[in-house]
């Protein structure tokens, strides 16, 4: 998949990705449509560290996913 372009379908298939790779509990309340193309550069930094890495501590996985909580979009 072609990632340069900022699309919200871009933004829908890395947040997909992430929450695949980290198995996040809480992955439902982990949605492409809470966050922005002003915030795609921010979820692709995200996209790349995860995709990039093999294993994740308890730890790294609560940091990604509190990262996640503040790029989104309010409301």
């Amino acid at each position: 998949m072609d990632l340069i372009q900022p699309s919200e379908t871009n933004i829908a298939y890395m947040v997909e990705q992430i929450k695949n790779k980290l198995k996040v509990v809480t992955a439902a309340s982990i949605k492409a449509e809470h966050f922005g193309i002003s915030r795609y550069e921010d979820i692709k930094e995200i996209y790349d560290l995860i995709m990039n890495k093999k294993n994740f501590s308890i730890s790294e996985i609560e940091a990604l996913c509190a990262e996640l909580k503040q790029l989104k979009q309010p409301g």
